[in-house]
């Protein structure tokens, strides 16, 4: 699929003799719709970079309960989404980007003509409800733009969006029952009971407000908004849908009818006008956690106007500037995954932070920034293997407001712990590890200023002591997570064992070294589930005693959380040289990974697993999911390095396709992405904290990454195709480099890597015991 908006035509300025398109638009590479049918759970609508409003169509409203039971068809609409589905119900302003477990879809907005329908209807009947039929033909995105045509109301949607003001343009036919439908009920990941309160408080003519608060994945999810129309109001109406039984003195009015105070459990309010042919209402709609005063404040200092096209422009602007931080040199077809790749990085975090710099906190009190921008929605099991160190190369000021947030986060958190997943003022407990201390360990090891080491470090380690979180006190009195106490201990065990060796690295930089010592030894825990006999490592029960019977390849209660022993074993980042030797030695390990990439999985192995699928897998690699996205690097330690390059562009060809099923897998709040940002230019942070990026291969022809600190990392790729995929020879700044990784500082300060490309690999370059990267064994 081609990019699906118009490319502007821009003039090419040459520096120089430099290759690089300087001016060249990147926008036009980004393709929203990449990811948006099945597996991606991306979004194609309007967004600004890490902006708290994401607008976006909501495809259908599909219930997270069917007779009771958890319906398996949410899961599809996890951004609220799907690319084959056929009306849209309507845009609304929160979203997640790439999950695997969803939340938000606040505040719907529907434009309609005719009778007035307080419910969406059914997909298979539209003139039952507030949705509308549409086609794709009609259907437009680029970064900070969505349009659409509604077919059953002869609409033009057109949204755009700013850090915290949603943007709508809609064009009208000729009528005299002409609406806007604002839904208080809809959300994401739905169902009865979700909202536990809302109102809607119509100010004058023009300007309306309110907020809900809801309970799901954030579990008190304040959420407030002022609402202002280029329009007057004629009238205006509401229902609120639910069984009310006590309303006061209220019942003197007919609240269902132009009363201004509106307020219920399941409200839907419909706000009316006499349009002529053609006539366009702009809707805008600012959104702040913290009050209705506060979202009036960001709608004034953000869109104090109502011309559309410059915000739009400006929002497209904003993202050729953020776009614009890495430049490569390569095929349209490859710009286009690379750019949206970029685009989809580029999402989440979101600013959490009001324009005055008040946000609501953890402790759902109202706090004032000081010095930094408040971020939430942190999916640090995820993005701390690839996203977090990409912000901290090329974003290194947002970097240290999200490491800032987390901080605050331990201030503010009861138990005081780092957050495990922040999501929009909450804590939701969703997946396992420690994770924002390797997040903070390798800023902070990488050089990141800006950041409180001491605090950082006293942080790091309450989250590695909270004994009653997962399993933690048995971790530290057992050497791993019993299974009988963690139907996923051994993956807990693994990943707590990599966490403290960061702690340790943290440590050691700033010369603790009774700490450094301390969790250095604690990151050796690993080895206590690895089974020499087999080779794998294995669950174990409180007594020491292996659980059986055994079977590499389950993912069912088998020690393991999305994964298997097959992956989890190669889960030592930390130390992959000594799992290399736990493995027999550099060709049993290397026959080992061959196996993975090559052996056949049966479906019943991953049949019941809602996040893989089989175009996720290579062999039994499972790249749609992020415990082996350091797989395919692991070949550098054992010497193997030209298998690496084989690998890497197998995953790149294979697993990232510019169609709207092109993600593989879950993107993950931009970690998918990020790993193919980084394996494009050429290395991957295997460990992060580490200080090293493992290389791989580069698969574009030439690329500069330009560095906040005005420096710039170019990467040029001799000789680069498609059939030219082998490293022959590698120098970094005009010296041979025979090492198979960089180290952190060189890219960040500046300078040129080139590398000479071949057909064939070169199976001595950087291939002998010194140019290994780091491990904790030697």
């Amino acid at each position: 699929m081609k990019c699906r908006f118009i490319k502007l035509l821009m003039s090419v300025l040459v520096v120089g003799g430099n290759s690089m398109l300087a001016q060249e638009d990147l926008t036009q590479y980004v393709d929203p719709f990449i990811g948006t049918d099945e597996m991606g759970h991306v979004f194609p609508g309007a967004c600004a970079p890490f902006g708290m409003v994401q607008l976006s169509p909501e495809t259908d409203s599909v219930q997270f309960l069917d007779n009771g039971k958890y319906n398996k068809n949410v899961y599809r609409y996890c951004a609220g989404y799907q690319y084959k589905d056929e009306n849209i119900v309507g845009f609304s302003h929160t979203h997640l980007s790439g999950t695997g477990h969803s939340d938000l879809g606040d505040f719907l907005i529907m434009p309609t003509v005719g009778e007035v329908h307080y419910n969406p209807g059914t997909s298979d009947d539209t003139s039952k409800g507030y949705r509308s039929k549409f086609r794709k033909e009609t259907e437009k995105a680029e970064p900070g733009y969505y349009t659409v045509e509604l077919d059953d109301y002869k609409i033009k949607a057109e949204l755009t969006a700013t850090q915290r003001v949603g943007f709508h343009k809609y064009t009208f036919p000729q009528s005299d029952d002409a609406h806007i439908m604002l839904d208080l009920t809809h959300g994401i990941y739905n169902y009865d009971g979700k909202v536990l309160w809302s109102t809607i408080r119509v100010e004058n003519d023009t300007l309306v407000t309110g907020y809900r608060i809801t309970r799901g994945w954030a579990r008190t999810n304040y959420l407030y908004f002022a609402m202002t129309f280029s329009k007057p109001i004629k009238d205006y109406g509401c229902k609120n849908d639910e069984k009310v039984l006590y309303n006061g003195f209220w019942r003197k009015f007919d609240q269902t009818k132009n009363f201004p105070e509106m307020a219920g459990k399941a409200l839907i309010a419909n706000f009316n006008f006499d349009t002529e042919e053609g006539e366009e209402i702009k809707v805008k709609f600012a959104l702040s956690a913290v009050g209705t005063l506060g979202a009036i404040k960001n709608l004034e200092a953000e869109v104090p106007h109502f011309d559309f096209d410059k915000t739009r422009l400006a929002t497209k602007a904003a993202w050729q500037n953020e776009l614009s931080r890495i430049k490569v040199d390569a095929t349209e077809e490859k710009k286009i995954t690379f750019y949206t790749s970029m685009y989809h990085s580029f999402i989440n975090p979101v600013e959490y932070t009001d324009v005055d710099g008040q946000y609501r906190g953890l402790d759902h009190n109202i706090h004032q920034s000081d010095g930094f921008v408040n971020y939430t929605v942190f999916s640090l099991w995820d993005t701390y293997r690839a996203q977090h160190p990409l912000m901290t190369l090329i974003q290194p000021s947002r970097s240290a407001d999200m490491i800032n947030s987390m901080l605050a986060h331990y201030d503010q958190s009861v138990h005081k712990i780092l957050p495990i997943w922040s999501h929009f003022g909450n804590e939701n407990w969703c997946m396992i590890g420690y994770h924002a201390v390797p997040v903070i360990a390798d800023a902070l090891v990488s050089g990141l200023k800006g950041i409180d080491q001491e605090k950082a470090l006293e942080a790091c380690l309450s989250s590695a002591n909270y004994d009653m979180y997962d399993g933690i006190g048995e971790y530290k009195q057992y050497g791993y997570v019993p299974h009988d106490r963690s139907s996923v201990g051994a993956s807990m065990t693994l990943e707590y064992a990599y966490d403290d060796w960061t702690i340790a690295q943290l440590a050691n930089k700033m010369g603790k070294k009774e700490i450094e010592k301390e969790y250095r030894n604690r990151s050796e825990n690993w080895k206590n589930l690895f089974d020499e006999d087999l080779g794998y490592v294995r669950a174990k029960n409180k007594k020491g005693e292996w659980i059986s019977p055994f079977d590499p390849l389950d993912t069912h209660s088998a020690g393991f959380i999305e994964g298997n022993s097959w992956n989890y074993s190669l889960y030592v980042p930390q130390d992959v040289k000594g799992l290399i030797q736990k493995m027999g030695g550099n060709e049993k390990f290397t026959d080992h990974l061959d196996s993975l990439f090559t052996m056949y999985i049966p479906d019943k192995y991953f049949e019941h697993t809602e996040d893989v699928t089989r175009e996720g897998i290579m062999g039994g690699y499972v790249h749609g999911n992020e415990p082996s996205h350091h797989v395919a690097y692991m070949y550098n330690w054992a010497g193997k390095p030209w298998k690496t390059q084989q690998r890497i562009h197998e995953i790149m060809k294979s697993k990232y396709l510019n169609k709207p099923d092109g993600l593989c897998g879950n993107d993950d709040c931009g970690q998918m992405s990020a790993w193919y940002i980084f394996s494009s230019l050429g290395f991957y942070p295997v460990a992060p904290a580490s200080g090293q990026y493992a290389i791989g291969a580069p698969s574009v022809k030439e690329a500069i990454i330009k560095l906040e600190n005005g420096k710039e990392f170019k990467i040029e790729a001799v000789n680069y195709s498609k059939d030219r995929i082998y490293i022959e020879s590698v120098t970094l700044n005009g010296q041979k480099w025979d090492k198979n990784y960089l180290n952190v500082e060189d890219v960040m300060n500046g300078g040129e890597l080139i590398f000479k490309m071949s057909k064939r690999p070169n199976t001595k370059w950087a291939s002998d015991e010194s140019s290994i990267p780091l491990s904790t064994t030697k």
